[in-house]
């Protein structure tokens, strides 16, 4: 297995996959993954080949499907999708980080103790690590922003001005 492990919801994989960096997102030294039934339920039908790009597709524990729904109950009327609890509570099960562009996802993770990272997180990540380059990312937040992909456009000037040589 490469690298550590990162759990992600869905909303990552569109972002990466809509400014073109998905590929790249897997030569990055991490091993990806998701919960079996988001991939079944959100991914597959769009996205056929993540696995064999590396996307590992985990299942969650029966103790752990528990805790998935007891957040459900917790956080009820909160706007985070059952998947999403599910990668939540794949990412406590497998004591690693969670990846989402969810604010209200990222809430809850921290809520419950999880560590919780997003796009720009894991650009930097790939950015340091020269899996991506700057005029890569750059053009990735191009067609990410272009899209409607809803980042803080801010810290993305920010971080891509710290990057420029």
């Amino acid at each position: 297995m490469a690298g550590r492990l990162l759990i992600s919801d869905a909303n990552i994989i569109i972002d990466m996959n809509t400014g073109g960096l998905l590929r790249l997102m897997f030569r990055f030294d991490a091993t990806f993954a998701v919960p079996d039934l988001l991939f079944e339920e959100e991914l597959r039908a769009h996205h056929p080949e993540l696995p064999r790009l590396g996307l590992k597709v985990l299942e969650l524990r029966p103790d752990t499907v528990l805790y998935a729904e007891e957040l459900i109950q917790r956080y009820r009327g909160f706007g985070a999708s059952t998947n999403d609890f599910l990668a939540l509570a794949l990412a406590r099960q497998e004591q690693c980080e969670l990846l989402t562009g969810d604010q209200r996802l990222r809430q809850v993770g921290q809520t419950e103790g999880v560590d919780v990272r997003g796009t720009l997180w894991l650009i930097e990540q790939m950015l340091r690590a020269r899996t991506v380059s700057y005029r890569q990312a750059e053009a990735g937040y191009g067609r990410m922003r272009a899209n409607g992909r809803r980042l803080p456009w801010e810290d993305v000037e920010e971080q891509l001005r710290r990057f420029k040589k």
